[in-house]
């Protein structure tokens, strides 16, 4: 097999609906889905080979709100990612949001250009910025700070959408969108969280098929040196996106622990992510 054959970084699950929207064409969403599939499947974004079962798996759900013009769609993004951990056949869960921001132009049939020197269109920089963006999420948990050059990339991205009409891009929009979750990762207030992307993933899940009680600790003093994050930047949007994908993975990881290894680790995530408490209190209990 050829090695451009080899190369793309992505394998790409896309659903595009429309629950709300009357005068909905199905055509256009089904061309829609396929034309963002081709994007990251039919695209490099780094100059490294992949092979077809190293290919980062993502999921992204496109909910169309509304359509103000026939080639004019508005709505939701919820991009998940999981990368596959060492030794079996488990994906764990590294990245669950929903971009509240999107709105762009799209025609049936088109192919989606992208470039990350310059802003072309909505669509592609939103879809061109979480590829960066994963792909540094990615960098991250197989070496420490990995992920540096993709989040550049990203940032060009970003710099580049800043004269853009659509919104998510700008600092003073609001705290929870594609700017300030670039801009925290890059912080060095933010290293312990990409510290704990390689602790947690490289050096925890990865021995976990060896090492069970080895991966709960690794994994529970990464957590424990996020406080730092938490003090400088409370509820950050980071965070809250990280432990929305985690918390179901550390309930079952640590429902098997001591009790007091628990109890640490429930009053740590007591303070990181107060969101899943009751989630959490079902891991105290063991249930």
């Amino acid at each position: 097999m050829p090695n451009g054959l080899l190369a793309q970084e992505f394998n790409c699950q896309v659903s595009v609906i429309a629950p709300q929207v009357a005068t909905a064409q199905p055509k256009v969403f089904q061309s829609l889905e396929t034309s963002i599939k081709e994007f990251f499947q039919n695209r490099r974004f780094t100059n490294l080979n992949y092979r077809p079962e190293e290919r980062i798996e993502i999921n992204l759900l496109l909910t169309i709100n509304s359509q103000p013009a026939s080639d004019r769609f508005e709505g939701t993004l919820q991009v998940i990612y999981a990368r596959p951990v060492f030794g079996s056949d488990y994906n764990s869960p590294i990245l669950d949001l929903l971009d509240n921001n999107m709105q762009f132009n799209y025609l049936e049939n088109t192919q989606i250009e992208f470039t990350p020197e310059r802003h072309l269109n909505n669509l592609s920089s939103v879809l061109g910025f979480y590829a960066y963006y994963i792909l540094g999420l990615d960098a991250d948990s197989f070496s420490p700070t990995g992920g540096s050059a993709f989040y550049t990339l990203a940032q060009q991205v970003v710099n580049n959408a800043q004269s853009a009409s659509e919104s998510g891009w700008k600092a003073f929009e609001n705290q929870r969108n594609r700017y300030w979750l670039l801009d925290n990762q890059v912080q060095a207030v933010f290293r312990p969280f990409r510290d704990l992307l390689y602790n947690y993933h490289r050096l925890g899940m990865d021995t976990m098929t060896e090492d069970a009680a080895n991966t709960r600790s690794v994994i529970a003093s990464a957590l424990e040196k996020l406080k730092t994050v938490h003090q400088a930047k409370p509820a950050s949007y980071n965070l809250q996106v990280f432990f929305n994908a985690k918390y179901n993975e550390l309930v079952e990881i640590f429902k098997p622990a001591d009790a007091a290894d628990k109890t640490k680790l429930f009053n740590t995530l007591q303070i990181l992510d107060p969101g899943h408490i009751s989630q959490y209190q079902n891991m105290m209990r063991g249930s």
